[in-house]
């Protein structure tokens, strides 16, 4: 991308409204509510000139680092009991494809994860009533116990709300219980839009803006960090969009404690809120854009770090986006279970070579990192740029790809 300082006409592409918030951006300021709204309704040239300033500022702010993490995804339970729309992963426990597992089965998947080569286990799960209100302390518990040296990065303020209602105990205590037990950071899904109209639409029974909100800032103030999270791409539009990432914003300068922005397409395949002809089928590639680079205009000071979600998206648009201002591959992802059921098709285990290589085809620098952005390795790592044909396809990745489709 151009650098402005260099190139007069860098902006002389864009309309005059887009021109006056982007040399705004440039210079530093804040971009408001409203721009941002302006922003995500942009197209033709507009478009380009807001992926390249936002491919400036994340040179600015993270450098050239393509930073990624190496984790298991434990999805311990499909039984829920919520019935959201756009979701096809969780089903009644009186499905034929119905699932929980023991904890003895979850800490046996933690350990492989350690063994090959994990530094996280990501779980969450569906609201499975006949597991208890404390299974997620009792799975914290089980993992640490058998692997410390992983990093637990669990339960969706919605689970976490779950287990406060059934325990009936304040959400502060179930949180403290989880850190205590070991939990290192908790994923901020369940967001989807955080605007109350929408919201009613996708899902009725789940937590509202204000418990969500209320969830997150609890789990910062007792020093678990987070994740931050978008799902876009259905019965939302750009004003939505613009007051979800105010409300982000807003959250992270109270309490610094989001470890990154997560923008996640709607996956519409599977779902009954598509089927009912009420969502459009996901995001288009200029939203999806258009999404990354105005977090990275709007968050980018506040979340240095803003993720690209290569399962639902693939890896040739996801190196689109780390050109407009992604930093970010996310995790390698073994197991991935939610958006496969949603209908993605892109996969459910990337390796850290094939990361690396696509980072390392852009011009950037691949960095494997840990949950909290703590760098393990940079530059090749995994991936040998000299002997490309050597790349392994990986045992394990082999393994788990077959395991995925029984």
């Amino acid at each position: 991308m151009s650098n402005p300082n260099h190139d007069p006409t860098f902006l002389a592409l864009a309309s005059p409204p887009v021109r006056t918030i982007l040399a705004s951006c440039l210079e530093g300021r804040d971009l408001t509510q409203a721009q941002a709204a302006t922003l995500f309704r942009a197209q033709g040239p507009d478009l380009l000139a807001i992926a390249a300033t936002a491919d400036i500022l994340r040179q600015q702010q993270v450098g050239e680092r393509v930073t990624f993490v190496q984790t298991r995804n434990i999805n311990f339970t499909n039984i829920c009991y919520t019935d959201c729309t756009f979701c096809a992963f969780g089903v009644p426990r009186q499905h034929p494809q119905a699932y929980a597992m023991s904890v003895e089965e979850v800490v046996q998947r933690a350990v492989e994860a350690r063994d090959w080569g994990c530094t996280e286990v990501c779980m969450q799960g569906g609201l499975n009533p006949l597991l208890g209100g404390d299974i997620y302390v009792r799975l914290v518990r089980a993992i640490k116990q058998a692997v410390p040296e992983l990093h637990i990065h669990a339960f969706s303020p919605f689970e976490i709300q779950y287990a406060s209602q059934v325990q009936r105990r304040p959400v502060r205590d179930i949180l403290l219980e989880l850190k205590e037990a070991g939990l290192g950071s908790i994923p901020g899904t369940a967001a989807e839009i955080l605007v109350p109209e929408v919201r009613q639409v996708l899902t009725a029974n789940k937590l509202s803006v204000q418990a969500w909100v209320e969830i997150i800032r609890t789990a910062h103030e007792i020093g678990l960090p987070s994740t931050a999270t978008i799902m876009y791409g259905h019965i939302d539009g750009p004003d939505h969009w613009a007051a979800h990432l105010a409300l982000i914003r807003d959250i992270q300068r109270d309490t610094r404690g989001f470890t990154e922005f997560v923008p996640l397409g709607f996956i519409y395949q599977n779902t009954r809120l598509y089927a009912s002809g009420r969502a459009r089928p996901g995001p288009t590639g200029r939203e999806s854009l258009l999404m990354h680079a105005v977090a990275r205009l709007m968050l980018g000071r506040d979340i240095p770090n803003i993720q690209v979600s290569w399962v639902k998206l693939g890896l040739p648009m996801a190196q689109m986006l780390l050109q407009a201002g992604a930093n970010d591959l996310g995790g390698t992802l073994h197991n991935e279970s939610i958006s496969r059921m949603a209908g993605a098709t892109y996969g459910e285990y990337t390796p850290p070579a094939e990361f690396e290589r696509v980072i390392l085809d852009m011009g950037r620098v691949p960095a494997e990192r840990d949950t909290l952005y703590r760098i393990l390795h940079q530059g090749p790592h995994h991936f040998d740029p000299a002997r490309p044909a050597t790349m392994p396809g990986g045992a394990t990745g082999t393994a788990l790809r077959e395991e995925a489709r029984t």
